[in-house]
């Protein structure tokens, strides 16, 4: 769901630059505390792994393309902070490198797909381990990748709206409309990696919350 140049006004992309620019910032900072050097061989081969399905997307009509994101699953398995990271190096390489999505509107970009796409799935995620007590985790999986998805596309609807680029309603129905299919896709394979992952790697079951509960514990 890249968003190119022209497609939002100065004034909205300036404001995302911004947001987006505080919401990197901070991940930064905290992802210093919940990443262990042990994990960035993995963290690096996930983004690598988001990188190239990423890069397979298609038009819709109305608004702009859509893909696989990964956000819930770099989020599930490494934290939401480390989740936001990945994806911006994702979108900066392919905005700069390959004139996938637009620079002007990096910001926008890194706001809906990485920093709501991350924390919308993590946060279901989690609210789903603490209420079933980690049962059910390939189901909660399956739909923080698919809401995760679906607030990421809303995101650019709104931003497309405020622009005056699209009516609200035309920009929801296109973006939001596909991304509920495309979510599909995204709950699967985001429930079928992070189960092996966590079957067959030292990720915590519980995912990117639990890993950084250790390492805070451990003084980190």
């Amino acid at each position: 769901m890249h968003i190119p140049d022209g497609f939002l006004d100065a004034k909205t992309w300036m404001t995302a630059t911004v947001a987006g620019a505080g919401a990197v910032s901070y991940s930064l900072r905290k992802s210093r505390l919940s990443l262990e050097p042990s994990k960035i061989p993995m963290v690096a081969l996930i983004g690598a792994f988001v990188f190239a399905a990423q890069m397979i997307n298609f038009p819709i009509a109305g608004a702009t393309s859509g893909h696989f994101l990964g956000g819930a699953m770099t989020s599930i398995l490494f934290g939401p902070w480390i989740g936001t990271i990945v994806m911006t190096a994702v979108l900066l390489v392919q905005a700069i490198v390959f004139q996938d999505g637009g620079v002007t509107v990096l910001g926008a970009n890194i706001l809906c797909t990485g920093f709501i796409g991350c924390f919308t799935g993590y946060g279901i995620y989690m609210l789903g381990m603490k209420m079933l007590k980690g049962r059910g985790r390939a189901a909660f999986t399956f739909l923080s990748a698919w809401m995760s998805i679906v607030a990421a596309a809303s995101g650019v609807a709104l931003l497309l709206a405020l622009s005056g680029t699209f009516e609200l309603a035309t920009a929801l129905k296109a973006m939001v409309g596909w991304h509920m299919l495309i979510g599909i896709g995204e709950g699967l394979i985001t429930m079928l990696v992070t189960g092996y992952l966590m079957e067959r790697s030292t990720i915590p079951a519980k995912g990117g919350l639990a890993a950084y509960e250790n390492i805070s514990r451990n003084g980190a």
